[in-house]
């Protein structure tokens, strides 16, 4: 009877939460095995055997060189999940990182998803975004700290008695061995609540409250705290550098797919666009007056997303913890529960007929060109970009690969050249000295090499388009 009331008198709670639970498998089963995977794993794999890298070992032209493993804690449990669980962390480990981020969401929002239901159902809608980016990558578990960052800072600025924010430096910790990269972001949200905070004022629709002394400390605190535990890692103050040379790394954000601007001659970029729209409807059409640091947090998502395109994900995170406020409350109409419950029934019922069709391969080269260049022992290979991942999973040395900051300052921009047959090009392909050239059938040196005769090709598979080249010796 008791199990009975609780369903009863928290059905549509439940209901809801079937269907962000339908919306996470959907996700899951959406995941695709990139080609920056490969060399994770391999990472993971060698710094489980010999210790955290230093310096390169996959490149046989950047060798011994410096580079900034940032992911190093990411990788090695990778790389022993995956040899423990075989296959099913494929799946395991997207569902897992939106499993926890979703259940974050449903903790800070749940007695506001009831307000409005209509609208927190376009809202879950909306996490389809996060399609573009299941991969397994550190970033997906940078989704979790940055919404327990958010959390905690909103809990703060609601409540001066809240204590949850001295778990930053933590996170902190945490996050610089996993994804260092993004590590930063804990101190800088501590700043942007920070300052915001020290606003008092009423200006049209936007409206500022002015924190006390007590929050101004708490603040305080945790963000010199946080920036002091970013430091704690195998490269030390390096990685509080790192994310600001990242980022400056003009070379490496103009060629890499990832980092692309958010424009509108792209359609794929419509969902984006949309979100937006939406979230901006919200604020203008709400009887509330916006929050100075809700709106500040918008500006800054939405000048990171049309920054870049990876940046999008931060966008939904952070809007999980303001446009519940904005929002008006409603009657749930008679059938809604019904639609739900069907909706997310059908999602399950297509997660389980597609979970036997998951492709888990990056299906860029085959076993063959693999075997060949073992055989041949390739020592000076050059390879695209994409499949370097792949070929130091092969135990291939490669001439580049999905580090682009580690190739950047060095030969990057000549591969780039060598790719697009730009500049004094065959002088570069001189230069490197390579004994063999695998190259997709779409890259433009791919036909300098065709007509080449100083080299001749080896194997070819037009369906999978790549071809491998031996350079001819003199």
């Amino acid at each position: 009877m008791k199990i009975k009331k609780f369903i009863k008198k928290n059905s549509m709670t439940l209901l809801l939460g079937f269907l962000i639970f339908s919306f996470v498998l959907t996700l899951a089963v959406s995941i695709c095995i990139d080609t920056d995977f490969f060399w994770h794993i391999k990472a993971g794999e060698y710094m489980s055997k010999h210790g955290v890298l230093t310096k390169d070992v996959f490149s046989w032209y950047m060798y011994g060189k410096s580079w900034m493993s940032h992911e190093w804690l990411f990788e090695i449990i990778i790389y022993n999940l995956n040899k423990l669980l075989g296959n099913s962390f494929y799946f395991i480990f997207p569902f897992v990182c939106i499993s926890i981020l979703e259940l974050i969401f449903f903790n800070y929002n749940k007695s506001k998803y009831l307000k409005n239901v209509p609208f927190t159902l376009i809202w879950i809608v909306f996490s389809l975004i996060f399609v573009f980016f299941i991969q397994i990558r550190p970033h997906l578990v940078s989704y979790i700290f940055l919404a327990l960052t958010i959390w905690f800072l909103y809990d703060l600025y609601k409540n001066e008695e809240d204590k949850k924010i001295y778990f930053l430096p933590l996170i902190s910790i945490i996050w610089a061995n996993v994804h260092g990269g993004s590590s930063n972001l804990g101190y800088i949200f501590c700043f942007i609540f920070l300052i915001t905070g020290l606003f008092s004022f009423n200006f049209s629709k936007i409206e500022a409250k002015r924190i006390n002394k007590k929050q101004i400390v708490k603040y305080l605190v945790a963000m010199i705290l946080s920036m002091g535990a970013v430091c704690i890692n195998v490269h030390g103050f390096k990685m509080f550098l790192y994310p600001y040379q990242n980022m400056g790394d003009t070379l490496m954000l103009s060629n890499i797919m990832e980092w692309f601007p958010t424009v509108l001659s792209d359609a794929s970029h419509y969902p984006y666009f949309i979100l937006v729209v939406f979230i901006l409807f919200v604020f203008i059409f709400s009887k509330r007056k916006i929050q100075f640091i809700d709106f500040v947090l918008f500006g800054i998502s939405l000048f990171l997303g049309l920054k870049s395109i990876r940046f999008w994900p931060f966008t939904y995170i952070i809007m999980n913890f303001v446009v519940f406020d904005y929002v008006g409350k409603r009657k749930i109409d008679k059938n809604t529960g019904l639609g739900i419950l069907l909706l997310a029934c059908s999602l399950v019922l297509f997660c389980i007929n597609n979970f036997p069709k998951l492709s888990l391969s990056a299906d860029l080269l085959d076993d063959k060109v693999i075997t060949i260049l073992k055989d041949v022992k390739s020592k000076r290979l050059y390879n695209m970009y994409d499949y370097g991942g792949i070929l130091i999973y092969n135990d291939i040395k490669v001439f580049v690969d999905g580090r682009a900051d580690l190739y950047s300052k060095y030969n990057y921009k000549d591969y780039l050249d060598m790719t697009a047959l730009k500049g004094d090009y065959p002088k570069l392909i001189d230069k490197y000295d390579f004994d063999y050239l695998l190259v997709s059938n779409k890259q433009q040196i791919n036909t300098y090499l065709k007509y080449s005769d100083k080299h001749e090709l080896i194997y070819e598979n037009k369906d999978k388009g790549f071809t491998l080249y031996r350079t001819i010796e003199k």
